[in-house]
């Protein structure tokens, strides 16, 4: 699919895999992105990448990605300016990690310490409810687009219409630590297939990319010494995975009609048991 006068959300859009794909789509003359982020720095940073692009091609909104009304409005300013929202990656992701069960035993006696349940509700959240409504609101955007225009089924003499990456993770097959993490990019993989399947009907593709350990603000917040002791170990390139190599599998997933399901980006990761 050719990539030129598409328009994309992304979300997460300011650091890491989200930042690297805003600007790898800068080389593929798509027409506009909006970049989602909560960061305070969210305009000054599509204005400098911006400026290396040479033209106005990212458009910052800042807000929560959980907020129906947010979506909605970054959704309706980008159809209302530019037209059809028929690419998205909704990248935006966080992490709360913590064993699932833990014995405290700091006053003598011993008590069950679970999970707290607001982090997991919140994890879901943006993890995965989240990523969904985007994506699933992009194939509104091409679906209610070719209703105006009276087109029905999608057909393959058409080309493809819209693509969809949704952000998966090596911790869908399950991390220690990471029960809430682990469970929503798990659920992703589920939704990345239901969607696909429907909404390929509309002329619009739905994939998954699962990274491994990739060098991201919200990796390193894990703390230098697990990441060189626990995670580098068990990776056959004895590194983090650089964002922009993930960033080119996913414009390359956006780009090539024939990559559907998923994609393992995992850099050789094999965590013992």
């Amino acid at each position: 699919m050719d990539l030129n006068d598409k328009v994309a959300v992304i979300t997460g859009g300011v650091s890491g895999i989200g930042r690297s794909v805003c600007q790898q789509l800068a080389h593929e003359q798509v027409k506009a992105v909006a970049v989602v982020d909560m960061n305070d720095d969210t305009a000054s940073i599509c204005k400098e990448i911006n400026k290396e692009a040479g033209r106005d091609l990212l458009f910052p909104f800042r807000g929560d990605v959980t907020d129906t009304s947010f979506r909605e409005s970054v959704f309706e300013d980008m159809e209302g300016r530019f037209g059809v929202v028929s690419l998205c990656v909704p990248a935006a992701g966080i992490v709360k990690d913590r064993l699932s069960v833990k014995i405290d035993k700091s006053d003598g006696s011993p008590k069950i310490s679970m999970y707290a349940e607001e982090n997991f509700r919140r994890v879901m959240e943006v993890d995965l409810i989240a990523p969904i409504y985007w994506a699933m609101r992009t194939v509104a955007s091409v679906a209610l687009d070719r209703a105006k225009r009276g087109v029905k089924q999608w057909q393959p003499e058409e080309l493809v219409q819209g693509a969809i990456v949704l952000i998966g993770s090596v911790s869908s097959a399950g991390n220690r630590g990471q029960i809430s993490y682990a469970s929503a990019k798990a659920g992703l993989e589920g939704a990345q297939s239901t969607l696909a399947m429907e909404a390929i009907y509309h002329g619009v593709r739905c994939a998954i990319i699962h990274p491994g350990y990739t060098d991201t603000p919200m990796v390193r917040a894990l703390g230098e010494d697990l990441v060189r002791d626990h995670i580098l170990p068990q990776t056959q390139l004895r590194r983090l995975i650089r964002p922009d190599e993930i960033a080119g599998a996913i414009v390359f997933m956006l780009k090539n009609s024939s990559v559907s399901g998923s994609l393992w980006a995992d850099a050789g990761w094999h965590p013992k048991a």
